[in-house]
């Protein structure tokens, strides 16, 4: 069988030394992952085709190989970090990335067997210090993110600019749906928490104001906060723009610095950047912010409980180059802070995970599309590259199922007691 011709990929040393630089771990080490990783790929529903001709896999989304030797070196010395990092040197490569990191979610026992699992301490990455989100860390790791580039954003997302699952009518989606599904998806955040005329409204984490500017058109009085110096100058603008100054009041401060009473607190997949060892004063903040008989309500991505306690102290591959000291809480995490920090509970919860592999899907075709426009913003193809793995990854952890979207309905009553259980569909 022919070789695969490797993309023409460039990688700055400068920056992105640990993409460039190929790593060079024991010779046993690196014989043991080509083991271990070939083992797993000759069970999966995959076709991998090697530079050397060979063929591994039962059949399915294909993958080109172009470098195996390199691929395994950086395998064996990183793990997942290091597969991330091979795609993003062109090492690899796959048609349907999307689908390949889809069958890889849905086969986690398989690629990791039960034994190494069980020893992750031993071998996984631990989260370097930056990854504990006290005050000065989330500001850096919020920068690190939503701080690049408010015309890089622009260029995959829709017009209201909403960085988060939208909510769709209909499969398959197309982009002309997008923006809608986008306001469909604040509109019911919205209802949740009884957002309407005279309402004191709290957001924690403003992005670029677009549901803001939904809930002061509903007649709202809103307050909203941002880490992101970036998001808050552009959400400043819209909200100028729309006539709601006096409406909407935009803040660049940490959720714990915030104060004042409010009928409703609203946060749409903030969460993720909180951190488990400050989810009970996440929580508790917003306890402390809502007024009697106020409602909260959330929108969070959300993994099962085992993986998240599986993984919750180990470095991954999006925590080095996406979300620094990113964390996906599990509904029971969710279910515990509330309850031994707050008198908050959680009455209801609704989840739609195919909505957001839906909206990912999108949006990566979108940045697939504009990627001149990307490239005329001064972002490489290695960035591309690894914007397009995070973007085809996520997508994947929602389709595999092993990840979830909720939309979460905290409340309580005087005494702290739940005053209800409302209807979960």
């Amino acid at each position: 069988m022919p070789s695969e011709s490797r993309p023409d990929t460039a990688v700055d040393p400068r920056r992105w030394p640990d993409v460039a630089r190929v790593p060079q771990p024991s010779r046993v080490r690196t014989a043991v992952a080509a083991h271990l990783v070939r083992r797993a790929l000759e069970r999966l529903p995959l076709e991998v085709r090697t530079s050397g001709g060979e063929t591994l896999g039962l059949g399915g989304p294909l993958i080109r190989l172009h470098d195996p030797g390199a691929f395994f070196r950086r395998v064996g010395q990183a793990g997942l970090i290091g597969f991330g990092e091979s795609y993003m040197a062109g090492e690899w490569d796959a048609p349907d990335l999307a689908g390949v990191l889809t069958v890889l979610a849905g086969n986690v026992t398989a690629l990791v067997p039960g034994p190494l699992q069980r020893l992750r301490a031993l071998w996984a990455a631990r989260q370097p210090a930056s990854g504990h989100n006290t005050e000065d860390h989330s500001r850096r790791n919020i920068h690190h993110h939503y701080d690049l580039s408010n015309d890089l954003f622009a260029a995959f997302l829709d017009d209201t600019l909403t960085y988060s699952s939208a909510l769709f009518r209909d499969f398959p989606a197309a982009w002309p749906d997008l923006a809608d599904a986008q306001r469909r998806k604040t509109d019911r955040l919205l209802d949740l928490a009884r957002v309407g005329p005279g309402t004191r409204l709290l957001e924690i984490g403003t992005g670029w104001g677009d549901l803001a500017l939904r809930a002061a058109a509903r007649g709202a009085h809103v307050v909203t906060a941002t880490l992101s110096q970036e998001q808050l100058d552009l959400a400043r603008q819209r909200v100028r723009a729309a006539g709601h100054e006096e409406r909407v009041t935009l803040l660049l401060r940490d959720y714990r610095q915030l104060t004042g009473s409010y009928d409703a607190v609203v946060s749409v997949e903030m969460i993720e950047a909180v951190g488990a060892d400050f989810w009970s004063e996440y929580f508790g903040r917003i306890d402390r912010l809502l007024a009697p008989g106020g409602r909260a309500a959330l929108q969070a991505i959300t993994m099962p409980h085992e993986r998240m306690l599986a993984t919750r102290n180990t470095y991954t591959w999006i925590q080095k180059y996406i979300f620094p000291g990113g964390l996906l809480p599990s509904p029971e995490a969710v279910e515990h802070a509330t309850r031994d920090a707050t008198t908050l509970r959680v009455t209801r919860q609704d989840g739609f995970g195919p909505h957001y592999a839906e909206t990912l899907r999108l949006w990566r075709e979108r940045f697939a599309e504009r990627a001149p426009a990307v490239r005329a913003l001064g972002f490489d193809a290695t960035f591309q590259r690894m914007w397009t793995f995070y973007l085809a990854y996520s997508e994947a952890g929602f389709r595999s199922g092993y990840l979830d979207v909720k939309q979460l309905l905290l409340t309580r009553t005087a005494d702290g007691a739940t005053a209800h259980q409302e209807e979960t569909r």
